[in-house]
């Protein structure tokens, strides 16, 4: 139980550094970062799915269910918000 709290105090202080982090970016660079983040949630998600393959907890398994859905519908809307940013910057007369 000491590992749990252990955990999410990890998770609590990173969630609040990250926050004033990127409260602090310049909407200029909000396109990297979030190809950054992108990048960080796909790794999120390598290591969900190994923590099935090892023995665990049913809470360890809960918690990484819940870390590859989260991942995952970072990366997928991340992904889609970047490529409808790029289309901005396409002409009207360019190929697709």
């Amino acid at each position: 139980m000491s590992n749990l709290i252990l955990l999410f105090a990890v998770f609590l202080g990173s969630f609040v550094i990250g926050y004033l982090l990127i409260a602090r970016i310049p909407p200029l660079l909000h396109t990297p970062l979030m190809s950054m983040t992108n990048a960080i949630s796909a790794i999120t998600l390598l290591g969900a799915l190994l923590l099935f393959a090892t023995p665990s907890s049913a809470m360890e398994k809960i918690l990484g269910a819940a870390a590859i859905v989260t991942a995952t519908f970072n990366v997928v809307g991340g992904f889609a918000i970047t490529d409808r940013m790029l289309r901005l910057f396409k002409g009207k007369g360019q190929d697709s």
